[in-house]
């Protein structure tokens, strides 16, 4: 009985063969390759979507997607695309390497430390990609 599969395994199986029906190319689909071609917003279109659009005296955007860090880090860091694009989304609208360590840390008295160790996996892995892109 080796072959049984979780009904999770079995679900995952069959949609992936249906993903590869509808599009061919989706048969080598990588999340991390998605994520390059996702651009990253611009810090005045954040404000306007996130930020100060709503209210003036409002949040804002670098406050607020520190705030997204802080929840995404609460749930366990699970959906590792968009945790991955609101670090680098935090950093364009002016959130230090730092505050972003921070707010995930912070997190860990309330989600404990497996989540915040996921999470500053994640950020560092973007954090390396800029680097990356810098030099």
């Amino acid at each position: 009985m080796s072959d049984a599969k979780t009904p999770f395994e079995l679900m995952m199986g069959q949609a992936q063969e249906m993903a590869k029906a509808f599009n061919p190319a989706l048969e080598s689909f990588s999340p991390k390759g998605f994520e390059k071609l996702w651009p990253t917003m611009p810090k005045d279109v954040m404000e306007m979507w996130f930020g100060k659009g709503l209210s003036q005296e409002g949040l804002d955007a670098k406050t607020r997607l520190l705030l997204t860090l802080a929840g995404l880090t609460m749930q366990g860091a699970q959906a590792d695309t968009p945790f991955r694009m609101t670090v680098r989304h935090a950093m364009e609208a002016g959130a230090t390497k730092d505050e972003i360590a921070e707010t995930i840390a912070q997190m860990s008295m309330f989600a404990g430390i497996p989540a915040m160790t996921r999470a500053m996996e994640l950020a560092r892995e973007v954090m390396e990609d800029e680097k990356d892109d810098e030099e």
